[in-house]
């Protein structure tokens, strides 16, 4: 059974302190009011978007525009201004709150503990859930991402892209029914870019987890099955020419690439 994600009629908005004093006593409740109105930066309204299980989703737009701050709301890590979100499990209703359990991140910055080796940051999530195989676990998801031979290895001992699959496999290690992905690509080069967006991609399909990606990258955003576009307070749907066989997806790997990629 699929779940989705919904939000409906949503809005957000934040607070500008740039803007300085409100003015002083003497300011009339107009001059208050517009004041308060310019000191508020709105970055959408009235927003309506569905996120299902098991599909993948682009939001691209300019720098500033909020799409990180939608990814936040979708996620139920941070409340809207005003306006609904849902998670809908097998015909139930409930608030995004209760989607925390079920969800995965991937940053730009990989966010990996420095302390601790590749083997040991994928299986933290599965040791804070108590689950008695973190390791085995943890081993399988490195071998599915090509990085058995560095399971010792610490952070600083991993290249960029490593990193990068270290935090994909920590993001799916416990199953999660939906990836977000905050510019998974965006400190690569354009080779472990696209070996990076390949991996993510075909390992969530493989595990029916919903994927969510806020980028700037069009290549990475062309193998999403829906695309949207975020800009000026408007969220638009753009065409897709999603691939959508995995063997469409990897036939340019190499056939090293295609074992790594194919989870």
């Amino acid at each position: 059974m699929t779940c989705s994600i919904e939000l409906k009629n949503v809005s957000q908005s934040f607070g500008n302190n740039s803007s300085g004093s409100l003015g002083h006593k003497k300011s009339t409740s107009a001059n208050m009011a517009n004041k308060n109105k310019a000191a508020t930066i709105t970055l959408f309204k009235n927003l309506d978007l569905t996120i299902n299980q098991g599909q993948s989703y682009a939001i691209t737009g300019p720098s500033g525009a909020g799409k990180s701050s939608l990814l936040m709301l979708l996620s139920g890590l941070e409340k809207p201004t005003s306006g609904q979100g849902n998670f809908i499990n097998d015909n139930q209703l409930s608030t995004l709150d209760t989607l925390r359990s079920d969800i995965g991140f991937i940053f730009q910055q990989f966010h990996l503990l420095p302390e601790l080796t590749a083997l040991h940051n994928v299986a933290l999530p599965l040791k804070l859930r108590g689950d008695k195989h973190a390791i085995s676990k943890a081993k399988h998801w490195l071998e599915k991402v090509g990085l058995s031979d560095r399971a010792g290895h610490k952070p600083s001992q991993l290249s960029g892209g490593e990193q990068q699959r270290v935090a994909i496999a920590r993001a799916l290690v416990f199953s999660p029914k939906f990836i977000f992905a905050d510019e998974p690509t965006g400190n690569l080069d354009q080779h472990n870019a696209k070996e990076i967006s390949d991996i993510l991609f075909a390992c969530c399909q493989e595990n029916n987890a919903g994927l969510i990606i806020v980028t700037h990258s069009n290549a990475m955003a062309r193998k999403a099955q829906h695309i949207y576009s975020l800009a000026g307070g408007e969220l638009t749907k753009t065409p897709s020419i999603h691939v959508t066989e995995k063997q469409k997806v990897t036939k340019y790997l190499s056939t090293e690439e295609q074992q790594v990629a194919s989870c």
